[in-house]
C-alpha cells in the first residue's frame, strides 16, 4: 500500500490566511472615517467604486492627477524603534500619505482617493492596524478616500522583522488652476515651509551615520539632540501640507510654484518647477533640525551635499511674489514659513549664497 502524501495547508507553506483576515477586521473601523458619498464600495470589492461627480462640479477641463512613492528605508528604522515607540507604526503610515498627496498637492491637485500596498513577512494584525491608522488619520485630516489596498504576506521575500509600505494617490484640478511654474519670473521670491525632520528621505545616508559609523543607540538620550532620542527625532512623520496649501489656494494667494522637497534636497527639487534660463538664489535664513548638524559631523558632510541628500529643515518651497510672508504663514499655520531667497536668471540650478565653494 502507497503511503499517503502530507497534508498541507498555505499556512504550513508560510501565509497565514486568518491572520489577513483579523488584519482586515480591524482596519474597517479607520478605513470606513475617511470614507465619504462618493465611494460606492467598501473593504473587499474587487476594485474600488468612486463618482467623481462631486470632484468635478464646476470645473471645465478637470485634469487627474496621480502619483506613488514609499518611505525608502525607513521602515528599517521603524522596526528598530517600534519596541520603544509604541505608535511607531502609526506613524509610518501617516509618512506614506502625506508623501505622496503633497506631490500632487503641489501642483494645485485636490486628492481624492489613496490605496496602499504593504509587504510583510509576516501579518500581524497590530501591526497593520497601527499603519492603517496612520494612514486613515492624515486620509481624514485631507479629506481623501482611504479605497483600499494589498496586504502581502510574502516570507520568501521579506525577511523575517521586515515590511515595505507604498502609497498611490489620484486628484483632480480644473487645467486652468494647474500649478506648474510656467509663470514664474526673475526676482519673484522663494518661500519656505518647515519640515518635521528628515520626512521619508535620505534614510540610506542617515542610517549609515547614525548607526554603522557612530553605532548609536536608538533609544538613548543624545546630547546634540537636547537630550530627545533618535526614535523620537527620526521617527517624527513627514508633515502634511494638503490643507494648509488647499488653504493657501482658497485664499487666492497668487502661488506660482510649489516645490515638495524630496529625494534630492534643494538642490534637485527646486529647480524642477523654474522655466528653462532661471535659477534660485537661497540666503542662510534658517536653522535645521539638530539632527542634520549632528549627521553632518559624523560624516563630515560638504553643506552642497547635506542639501542634496536631506530637506534641511525645508519641506516645501513657495514661489509667488514678495511680500507674502504674513499670508503664507496664517494659511499654513502651524508650519512656519520665512523668505528662503529669490528667482535670478544669472543662476544655473540652486546657489545656496552662504556656501564658499
Amino acid at each position: 500500500m502507497s503511503k499517503q502524501p502530507e497534508q498541507i495547508d498555505y499556512k504550513s507553506a508560510g501565509v497565514d490566511i486568518e491572520a489577513g483576515n483579523e488584519a482586515v477586521r480591524r482596519m474597517k473601523s479607520h478605513v470606513a472615517k475617511t470614507h465619504t458619498p462618493a465611494v460606492l464600495t467598501g473593504l473587499g470589492s474587487f476594485g474600488t467604486l468612486y463618482s467623481l461627480a462631486e470632484a468635478v462640479k464646476g470645473m471645465t477641463d478637470p485634469v487627474m492627477v496621480q502619483s506613488t512613492d514609499g518611505v525608502g528605508t525607513k521602515t528599517k528604522v521603524t522596526v528598530m524603534a517600534a519596541p520603544f515607540k509604541v505608535d511607531a507604526y502609526e506613524a509610518l503610515g501617516r509618512d506614506l500619505v502625506a508623501a505622496v498627496a503633497n506631490d500632487i498637492a503641489v501642483m494645485g491637485a485636490r486628492p481624492l482617493t489613496f490605496l496602499d500596498y504593504l509587504g510583510l513577512h509576516k501579518t500581524d494584525p497590530a501591526i497593520v492596524e497601527q499603519l492603517v491608522k496612520g494612514m486613515s488619520d492624515v486620509c481624514a485630516a485631507s479629506s481623501i478616500a482611504l479605497v483600499g489596498g494589498e496586504t502581502a504576506e510574502m516570507p520568501a521575500v521579506y525577511a523575517p522583522g521586515e515590511l515595505d509600505v507604498v502609497g498611490f494617490v489620484t486628484g483632480v484640478v480644473d487645467r486652468d488652476k494647474l500649478i506648474t511654474g510656467a509663470n514664474i519670473v526673475e526676482g519673484d521670491t522663494l518661500y519656505a515651509v518647515r519640515s518635521t525632520g528628515l520626512h521619508t528621505n535620505g534614510w540610506s545616508l542617515a542610517r549609515k551615520l547614525l548607526f554603522e559609523m557612530e553605532n548609536l543607540d536608538i533609544n538613548e538620550p543624545q546630547r546634540e539632540l537636547q537630550g530627545a532620542t533618535l526614535a523620537d527625532v527620526l521617527l517624527e512623520p513627514h508633515a502634511n501640507y494638503v490643507p494648509s496649501i488647499r488653504r493657501a489656494l482658497d485664499a487666492h494667494i497668487p502661488i506660482k510654484g510649489m516645490a515638495h522637497i524630496t529625494g534630492g534636497g534643494l538642490i534637485e527639487n527646486v529647480p524642477r518647477i523654474l522655466p528653462e534660463g532661471l535659477g534660485a538664489v537661497i540666503e542662510r535664513s534658517w536653522n535645521p533640525q539638530r539632527i542634520f548638524p549632528l549627521m553632518q559631523r559624523i560624516g563630515n558632510i560638504e553643506e552642497y551635499e547635506m542639501h542634496r541628500a536631506f530637506n534641511m529643515g525645508v519641506g516645501l518651497v513657495i514661489v509667488a511674489p514678495s511680500g507674502l510672508e504674513a499670508s503664507l504663514g496664517e494659511a499654513f499655520e502651524p508650519f512656519n514659513v520665512w523668505k528662503l531667497g529669490y528667482v535670478d536668471s544669472a543662476i544655473n540650478g540652486v546657489l545656496l549664497n552662504w556656501d564658499k565653494r
